[in-house]
């Protein structure tokens, strides 16, 4: 019995046991369900909010991608719209130039009526005084025959005499002419002596060009040269005294200025700026600075050299100093020092030939434009300017101070060293290539040419050809007979010997002509 009270205590323990493990089971299972659900509840909570925030954001960026592509088109919208204006006001301007040019034509075509009526109201007017002057030709022909008591035949006689003496008188002065040519012949020494000198010396070229290019390696370049807002350039121009010019020509900047030593500096400095590589104000001003001080040590050695070249002996240093200044100064594109040691050399052959001190006229010839190196600092002409000079610096030869002040006539001469001067002084200038005749001068020439042959009653017109060799005259056929234009042709020609200076010959033709139009209808 106690063994059955224990075994059935042990399954009533048993019993119980398997009763709690089965509840705490229970009570695990149930807590791990719950968890679960929370942690899923947490989860889907979550994924709400990440999905809320894409949907925020998606939205953001729809916003931003509709407000930039507005943007976008707003701009195009006003872009196009400007055009559209630009175009309109473009038309109207167009319009307006229409309407003016409309307008202008409008008034010529009045102009040119009213001009055309009164023209043929003045022909009107001419042809009727045309025919009272005829009438009162014949009314004071009949007078002065009965005056006379001459028939026309012994009129035309008379004025024929008369016409002869007149030629004869022409002949005359052509066989005087002729006799003039022919006693030059007896000059043939000086001629001799002339062309010797010139055969001697023989420059190789007497025109210079002044042109001042700097070659830079890049375009690029050309922006380093300007600097930033342009202090570089403005630096250099302020410094140089010169103009320096940056166009689209590759390769090239160009310097412009009036001065030829300046310019001459302007172009050294930039050089040596473009091969230094370093171009900022400073070092402009000090490649600029560097450069005068080298221009000054040139210019005295070209002046040395020029002393030494044409052998004249000492000079003092100022007028060796001004002699190298005219290595930069020019006179009709001729390189004014070029030209005074080529006077001096032909200076000294011709007083070679003659017996005279050779060294003498040298030193004449050489100094005698010396004055064009300060005619911009002092007033006066060069002739005077360089004989001022030449006499403050110690020259003490009257001859070389007469040839220096008198080689282009200012003074009355008499020394023949300055006539010496002034015949090489030509020789050199009427050298073929080295002088070009200012534009201006030519001009005034042909202008002066035409003006005095219109002068000239029944004249109607007077063009220049040739370049001036020939004027070609056109006279009026109802003012001037065929005599009284072969007439006029005389006294224009002589007109044009007595009162314009002139090379060679200039030929003078006079056209008359008379037309005759009538219309068949």
């Amino acid at each position: 019995m106690e063994v059955l009270y224990y075994s059935l205590a042990a399954l009533a323990g048993l019993a119980a046991g398997a009763a709690a493990c089965f509840f705490v089971l229970r009570r695990l299972e149930s807590q791990n369900l719950h968890s679960a659900e929370m942690r899923a509840k947490d989860l889907i909570s979550q994924a709400e909010k990440n999905a809320e925030n894409i949907l925020k954001e998606s939205e953001l960026k729809a916003k931003d991608e509709f407000f930039k592509k507005r943007e976008d088109f707003n701009r195009e919208a006003d872009q196009t719209r400007n055009e559209q204006r630009d175009q309109e006001r473009r038309l109207e301007k167009k319009e307006d130039l229409l309407e003016q040019q409309s307008e202008n034509l409008l008034k010529k075509e009045k102009v040119f009526q009213q001009n055309e009526k009164k023209l043929n109201e003045r022909r009107e007017h001419l042809e009727k005084k045309i025919k009272d002057a005829e009438s009162l030709v014949e009314q004071e022909t009949r007078k002065l025959h009965e005056i006379t008591g001459m028939s026309r035949a012994e009129a035309e006689k008379t004025l024929l005499e008369r016409l002869d003496r007149e030629l004869a008188d022409e002949v005359a002065g052509r066989i005087q002419k002729n006799e003039e040519q022919i006693k030059s012949v007896s000059e043939e020494k000086a001629r001799r002596i002339l062309a010797t000198a010139i055969h001697r010396y023989a420059a190789d070229h007497t025109a210079d060009t002044t042109v001042s290019t700097v070659d830079i390696p890049s375009d690029d370049m050309k922006g380093r040269i300007i600097g930033r807002e342009g202090r570089n350039i403005r630096t250099f121009e302020k410094a140089t005294g010169v103009d320096v010019i940056v166009d689209d020509t590759p390769g090239v900047v160009i310097v412009s200025a009036f001065d030829n030593i300046r310019r001459e500096v302007a172009r050294l400095s930039l050089s040596k700026l473009i091969q230094d590589g370093r171009i900022h104000p400073t070092r402009i001003e000090e490649v600029v600075k560097e450069t005068q001080e080298e221009m000054d040590r040139n210019i005295l050695e070209f002046g040395k050299q020029a002393v030494m070249e044409a052998n004249v002996g000492h000079v003092h240093d100022k007028l060796v100093h001004l002699l190298g200044r005219l290595r930069f100064r020019t006179s009709y594109s001729q390189n004014v020092l070029n030209h005074s040691v080529e006077v001096a050399y032909l200076c000294g052959m011709m007083a070679d030939e003659l017996g005279l001190d050779g060294r003498l006229a040298r030193r004449c010839g050489l100094l005698h434009d010396v004055g064009k190196a300060a005619d911009h600092e002092m007033e006066g002409g060069h002739p005077k300017i360089g004989a001022e000079l030449a006499k403050r610096y110690g020259e003490t030869s009257k001859e070389v101070l007469h040839a220096i002040i008198g080689h282009h006539d200012d003074v009355t001469v008499d020394h023949i060293y300055t006539v010496l001067v002034a015949a090489a002084d030509a020789i050199s200038a009427a050298r073929p290539g080295a002088r070009r005749e200012t534009l201006e001068k030519y001009v005034k020439r042909l202008e002066e040419l035409e003006a005095l042959a219109q002068g000239f009653p029944g004249i109607e017109h007077a063009y220049a050809i040739q370049a001036g060799r020939e004027l070609r005259v056109i006279a009026n056929a109802h003012v001037l007979t065929d005599s009284e234009a072969l007439k006029t042709c005389r006294e224009i020609a002589k007109s044009i010997e007595q009162q314009l200076n002139y090379p060679g010959e200039i030929k003078v033709t006079v056209v008359r002509e008379t037309r005759s139009v009538e219309f068949a209808r």
